[in-house]
């Protein structure tokens, strides 16, 4: 997109995407949509803690990317009326790094580590103290003259986010005092979201609009303000004034160039399906022959795609193997395949 194109965006040229993003996020319990019985559960853990003047206990989240696990981190820190740091799993590679940023915190503050299956388990052993006790153990020298220095944190409390809560151990995992899953969001939450970020964003939409794409949206918050944000761009520039209202129409264009169908699935979603069907006979087939065939990594399509595919009934995954459902083979107007047990 030119520069003189650019300056006819209903936002500020200098706000890009990720500015956007951080204007979206809910700022209040009442503003995030979705996900009741998490916001509820999490009203009383709040409310009880507040009343008796003690941090809350550390809260473990997990489920899909893009349903709002951080702004859940950034909305409890804010209800608790305390500071939040954020880092993720991956960031922390040693044990001085985690002990760096919890001696400069002070009671009652929040940490926040995202994706934290992805923790070093060095740094995951030096938490367990921390968590249970509200210690650190720093060892000092080496061989027999190692010596411990113990050192007190301020009463904090972690919170955690992941997307593979089975790559967690058990003890880590236990020391959680409150586990919340969160799930898929409606149709119909979808269509509220997409209202309240088209209002932030000062674009025009109508009905047919938001509902081709809150049905594109996985489900998913984070997606269905991506592709708000794509169909925007894409009726700007085909209007003359730069103002367009976003129709169905721009909705239903927009999405075919971006290799998005009716229920939100891609060209790699595509992908998938087809090649279960035709090279493994409709499955069961394994992660690793897919990964293989469509040169993808086994995560990626174990954490991004699988579970879409599977919450629209698509896709099936049982112990022999990944199989296409019936449902896929009539969407894409394939023709049935008769499973082939030797497959796997």
């Amino acid at each position: 997109m030119s520069s003189q194109q650019k300056t006819k965006l209903t936002v500020p040229q200098e706000q890009d995407d990720q500015v956007l993003d951080l204007a979206l996020r809910p700022s209040t319990f009442q503003e995030y949509i979705g996900q009741k019985n998490v916001k509820e559960n999490l009203a009383i853990l709040i409310g009880a803690a507040n009343k008796r003047k003690e941090p809350l206990e550390h809260i473990l989240i997990h489920g899909p990317s893009g349903l709002g696990k951080t702004t859940l981190a950034y909305l409890i820190a804010k209800e608790s009326g305390a500071g939040i740091r954020i880092t993720s799993g991956a960031a922390l590679e040693k044990a001085g790094d985690i002990g760096s940023i919890l001696t400069g915190m002070s009671d009652g503050d929040f940490l926040f580590i995202d994706e934290v299956h992805r923790l070093n388990k060095t740094v995951e052993e030096t938490l367990y103290p921390a968590m249970e006790n509200y210690n650190l153990d720093i060892i000092i020298g080496k061989g027999t003259s190692a010596k411990t220095l113990q050192v007190n944190l301020p009463r904090f409390t972690l919170i955690a986010a992941t997307t593979r809560i089975s790559l967690l151990s058990n003890p880590f995992r236990s020391r959680f005092g409150a586990h919340y899953k969160l799930d898929f969001y409606t149709k119909e939450e979808m269509e509220k979201i997409l209202r309240r970020s088209a209002k932030l964003l000062k674009i025009t939409v109508d009905n047919d609009a938001v509902s081709k794409i809150a049905a594109a949206s996985r489900f998913t918050p984070r997606i269905a303000n991506r592709l708000l944000k794509r169909v925007r761009d894409y009726a700007q520039v085909q209007s003359a004034s730069g103002q367009a209202t976003l129709t169905g129409s721009f909705a239903t264009k927009a999405l075919d160039l971006l290799g998005i169908d009716e229920l939100g699935l891609d060209t790699t979603d595509r992908k998938i399906l087809t090649l279960i069907h035709k090279n493994f006979a409709g499955g069961p087939v394994g992660l690793k022959s897919i990964a293989a065939a469509i040169a993808e990594e086994e995560d990626t399509i174990e954490d991004v795609y699988e579970p879409y595919l599977m919450q629209i009934g698509f896709l099936a995954r049982t112990s022999r193997g990944r199989m296409l459902t019936d449902l896929a083979a009539k969407h894409l107007g394939l023709q049935k395949a008769t499973p082939q047990e030797s497959l796997i």
